[in-house]
């Protein structure tokens, strides 16, 4: 006998912790319309005005702008598979979770990874990475934007300016910044640009916004051995989502596709401006109430991310129970702190759908209630 419907138990929670974001009711209804094949003229349609549209939002005129079926996972490791070859310098600027993670992805590609690190909460340090880029001559140099570990913004731009004149390519992970705040792949001189769908975009996990510049293709193309990962090969991607003729190479998730369609389309009606002013708005809000509750921040001001909040944990409070409590008796999901973080700092989500003056209301009294 079948055990009974597993779904029947899940209910809407307010979710703001690291991600995922609310759904916005126009995503749900698209994920839910009629399956059709993904080689069928209408979803060609619907894949080059996708590609359009993460053009606009990810900042960048890059013929090769897609998004890759898989989270934002996939965006990072299609990055190092593409760009990275055994023995190849690398260097990773470290101050959260997902430049360690960088770091892991490149060493396993085989590259001759050096790491710079900077201590979790604070930024990289430009003049760190000029010193370090004047000891060697590096392929390819990463970063994160917006370290959802932390809550930290990182000085991408500036970055970038010091990379171009060493020819290093340039990669960075914009997972939790896209749709919430300014990415400009184009105007860092970013190489390679990856996010998720599930942070500020607000669609369900499971694809990767991917751009490529036509310098960084011209790498891959004149590589000496074959992509090691033939799923994430972005030679084989091309030919899948451009021109006339689609090439067969993955059966693409399309109902998925829908759902970025949409969240894409109610990004650009809002307007991409309008949209970072309210991320920017609910962090302020936030920020006030729980300073008003008497509760500390991580992050300086200036180098804060409007849609991940770190917020200290007072002293004895008991992280993990004041986060469950949130959860079974409010229906409100925050995050805890990761790595040297843990059990010290809570991360409080504002992402997309989500950053919204009613959801900062509603955890604000919930952590007073717990508190």
């Amino acid at each position: 006998m079948m055990h009974p419907n597993r779904l029947d138990t899940i209910s809407e929670t307010l979710l703001m912790g690291p991600g995922p974001s609310l759904v916005p009711p126009e995503v749900y209804r698209a994920l839910s319309r009629p399956t059709i094949g993904h080689l069928d003229p209408r979803f060609i349609a619907l894949m080059d005005e996708i590609k359009e549209m993460l053009r606009t939002v990810m900042g960048t005129r890059n013929e090769v702008t897609l998004p890759l079926s898989g989270t934002g996972s996939a965006g990072m490791e299609a990055a190092f598979v593409n760009l990275v070859e055994p023995g190849d310098p690398v260097l990773v600027l470290v101050n959260g979770v997902f430049g360690t993670r960088m770091v892991d992805v490149a060493s396993r590609l085989g590259a001759d990874v050096d790491r710079l690190d900077f201590e979790w909460g604070t930024p990289v340090v430009p003049e760190a990475v000029a010193g370090k880029l004047a000891e060697r001559s590096y392929r390819l140099v990463a970063v994160v934007h917006a370290e959802t570990s932390t809550g930290v913004r990182n000085p991408v731009e500036a970055i970038g300016e010091l990379v171009k004149p060493t020819g290093a390519l340039y990669l960075v992970d914009a997972v939790t910044s896209l749709g919430g705040m300014a990415v400009e792949a184009d105007a860092w001189g970013a190489d390679v640009v990856y996010s998720g769908s599930q942070k500020c975009l607000s669609c369900p996990p499971g694809l990767a916004p991917f751009t490529v510049s036509e310098r960084a293709m011209e790498r891959i193309r004149s590589r000496t051995r074959k992509v090691p990962n033939w799923y994430l090969d972005v030679g084989l991607l091309v030919g899948y989502w451009a021109g006339g003729t689609r090439a067969y190479h993955h059966t693409a998730p399309i109902n998925m596709l829908y759902g970025l369609y949409q969240a894409l389309r109610l990004i650009l009606e809002e307007g991409l401006e309008t949209v970072f002013q309210r991320h920017r708005q609910a962090h302020a809000l936030l920020v006030e109430g729980l300073e008003a509750m008497g509760l500390e921040m991580l992050v300086e001001p200036a180098w804060r991310l409007p849609m991940l909040n770190a917020v200290k944990v007072p002293a004895g409070a008991d992280e993990v129970r004041v986060r469950r409590r949130l959860l079974e008796e409010e229906a409100i999901e925050i995050g805890g702190g990761l790595g040297p973080l843990a059990g010290k700092i809570w991360r409080i989500g504002l992402m997309g759908h989500t950053a919204r003056p009613e959801s900062v209301e509603r955890v604000s009294a919930a952590l007073k209630k717990s508190l």
